[in-house]
């Protein structure tokens, strides 16, 4: 069998992709205008909105997620753990903890680049709840990453911010990460039943290719280091220039819609941020310390997202502890609320996926913000 009928049968193995797929890029594409005519500005002032550092390490990871799956590795591992795993709720147990526990050690964005394509090999072995996994996935990031400094990109601002050291700074997150950590796997256990995984009729397996999963480990961890060097610019091109000379198949996989939204989720929120009636109702709000820091920090998020909300609310907040769980919590609820949802909704293709996150992320958040208040309160 060749390479190119392995992966026509990839793909006609993963679910099919959202018609409407992209709805959120043109409502946030049609804010953008409106506040170009409300409040216009040089073109150069529009790009600098945008976090490029953000934009560009995603347009790399993204790039190398696609070689990792036309490598054929994920259907090979996806058929091992599917012949070790019995039931779809030891499944979906275990793909959550392996997310939330990633997200602690290598940041929430990476880790669904490593498990969500994985899922959707899974659901095309397997009859599983796709949707449910992934969403689960997206919660499990959100809540592993709150525990560590390095984890997501509001606690490493924070962190500085604190003065705390490492340690310390897990500490003071701890108690949040368990409530929230708690009330994911009793989702999981509720939402996922305890049914035998019934497998799909076999179809002939896209060989694996070993030089192109070596290629992209070792692209993998170049990048990361790039990354942490500030070489952004010179990672992503060798990253693009190594596929575009060697397997250009990989760069057409690219979710370039993906990348749309994000760039324009920044020049969005960080004009809503922007608006002066913002910083009036801030300063004029009791939100400088305790519960109500905490609530402020949760609502924030669900309309600029907890990384944006983290820096916006930095100086009105002086209860940090308040103001980093608020984030992290907030994180839950609408898809703006952290990055990572949106990033887990976009690789796992899913129709209707916006309507399966919420109905679950809502009533999510709504029970862990209560329940990491009782607990401060207490």
């Amino acid at each position: 069998m060749n390479s190119s009928a392995a992966e026509t049968q990839v793909r006609a193995a993963a679910p099919p992709e959202q018609g409407g797929g992209n709805g959120l890029l043109w409502l946030l594409a049609a804010v953008a205008l409106l506040f170009a005519f409300l409040r216009p500005r040089a073109p150069m002032d529009w790009l600098r909105l945008v976090d490029w550092q953000t934009v560009g390490a995603l347009a790399g990871l993204l790039a190398i997620t696609q070689g990792v799956e036309k490598s054929g590795m994920l259907q090979a591992a996806a058929q091992r753990l599917l012949a070790r795993t019995h039931s779809q709720r030891s499944l979906a147990l275990l793909l959550t903890a392996s997310a939330a526990l990633l997200s602690a050690l290598v940041t929430n964005d990476v880790s669904l680049f490593l498990l969500v394509p994985l899922t959707r090999v899974l659901a095309s072995q397997a009859h599983l709840p796709l949707a449910r996994l992934v969403v689960l996935e997206a919660l499990a990031v959100n809540a592993g990453s709150a525990l560590t400094p390095i984890g997501n990109p509001q606690n490493l601002y924070l962190w500085h911010r604190s003065g705390e050291s490492f340690v310390g700074f897990m500490g003071m997150m701890l108690p949040t990460v368990a409530v929230m950590l708690f009330w994911l796997f009793a989702a999981a256990w509720l939402l996922v039943p305890r049914t035998p995984i019934a497998l799909k009729p076999e179809t002939e397996a896209a060989p694996v290719q070993p030089r192109l999963l070596a290629l992209a480990g070792v692209l993998f961890v170049g990048f990361v280091i790039a990354l942490d060097r500030h070489w952004l610019l010179a990672g992503l091109g060798v990253v693009f220039a190594v596929f575009l000379l060697t397997y250009p198949r990989v760069l057409k996989g690219i979710d370039w819609a993906l990348l749309a939204i994000i760039a324009l989720m920044f020049v969005d929120l960080r004009q809503l941020a922007e608006l002066q009636a913002v910083g009036s109702l801030l300063n004029h709000w009791p939100i400088t310390e305790g519960w109500r820091a905490y609530l402020a920090a949760i609502v924030a998020s669900q309309f600029i997202s907890n990384v944006p909300a983290a820096i916006l609310l930095d100086g009105h907040v002086r209860d940090l502890p308040a103001l980093a769980a608020g984030v992290s919590v907030g994180g839950f609820g609408c898809v703006l609320g952290s990055l990572a949802n949106l990033i887990a909704l976009r690789l796992a293709r899913l129709p209707h996926g916006l309507r399966e996150f919420h109905r679950i992320s809502i009533p999510f958040l709504l029970v862990c913000a209560a329940s990491a208040l009782l607990l401060r309160l207490g």
